[in-house]
């Protein structure tokens, strides 16, 4: 690990504006916020990540879960991960992000782990974790050896020649189908960006994963208000049954009436280079009858442009089989 500079921030604009002077100080220093550290750390360790500046920023008041004034959930950047998993309004209103969180990682890491920290995991695989080998993510230009190397846990939505890493998140798959906002505080000021915009595919320019610029710091997540009745579950499937990522994973929330699907929210995990919302499995859902037979024509749907590697190519129908089985099996509850 290489040396770096560490310091506390009081509060949100407190942060900012050290990150803000450091980078201007520093001429675009390599600056990273802190609080559970559980990814950042992890890649610091390995020389993956080489911040000089580190902001601590657990003393900042963003730790509540909280109702808002539209009948929505306001939850703090730094609330921890098990914390968000166990909090009743989550379990009772949103239980497919309370399942989501469950199933990841190990119940250590969801007691450090924080909301502003999933949102922000790298999206990863084995050779951006080696600085022995090539990576776009790391150094723009110099290849990505697993488009023809080990791709087995890789994705197959969203990829491009220069990046086919999966992003590695259970969390951001719920809050993808629950339409979370992410409210962020900046050098230019407060903005508010759906998940849907937050997380970039790779294209071009794989290092960069999300919309956040320099000195940016997430300061809450926002859930509107629960589609009561809803159905909800999040469904995962990989090679263990604890602390291990998704192969494939589905999120669904679903509102039936009269035998019907009347809405559906749809999102995939496992299988994308981003939290991956499906419109089309959607679309072919609303307003048909709630059967095996739509459900299956749903994932088809949500799986069409799939473009599997050497070694991933199970994981198209893996999906399908997931998301088949998270619409019947919510359906039925």
């Amino acid at each position: 690990m290489k040396s770096f500079e560490f310091t506390r921030a009081d509060d949100a604009a407190g942060a900012v504006t050290i990150a803000a002077k450091e980078k201007t100080a520093q001429q675009g220093a390599n600056i990273r916020f802190i609080a559970g550290g559980t990814t950042l750390v992890d890649l610091m360790k390995l020389s993956v990540e080489t911040p000089g500046q580190l902001i601590d920023i657990n003393r900042l008041a963003l730790d509540k879960i909280e109702p808002t004034r539209g009948g929505g959930l306001k939850i703090g950047a730094t609330v921890r991960n098990a914390d968000l998993a166990n909090d009743a309004t989550v379990k009772r209103d949103y239980s497919v992000l309370s399942q989501a969180i469950l199933q990841g990682a190990s119940a250590q890491l969801r007691n450090m782990a924080t909301t502003a920290g999933n949102l922000l995991q790298r999206t990863r695989c084995v050779y951006f974790r080696d600085p022995a080998m090539p990576c776009n993510k790391r150094e723009p230009g110099s290849g990505c050896p697993a488009i023809t190397g080990h791709n087995r846990m890789l994705a197959v939505l969203g990829t491009s020649e220069q990046c086919i890493a999966t992003n590695p998140s259970d969390m951001c798959v719920a809050m993808a189908a629950l339409e979370a906002t992410i409210h962020i505080q900046g050098p230019n000021g407060s903005r508010a960006i759906p998940i849907a915009d937050f997380h970039l595919l790779p294209g071009a320019t794989p290092h960069r994963e999300t919309v956040l610029e320099p000195g940016d710091l997430i300061t809450h997540v926002e859930l509107p208000s629960p589609k009561v009745g809803s159905k909800q579950l999040y469904l995962k499937l990989r090679d263990r049954a604890s602390y291990e990522f998704a192969l494939a994973s589905a999120a669904v929330v679903l509102e039936i009436a009269n035998g019907s699907v009347t809405s559906a929210r749809i999102a995939l995990g496992g299988v994308g280079t981003k939290p991956w919302r499906s419109p089309e499995a959607e679309s072919a859902l609303v307003g048909q009858p709630a059967n095996a037979s739509n459900f299956r024509k749903a994932a088809e749907a949500a799986m069409r442009d799939a473009k599997p590697r050497s070694e991933n190519g199970f994981k198209v129908e893996l999906a399908r089989r997931c998301l088949t089985h998270a619409l019947e099996t919510a359906a039925k509850s």
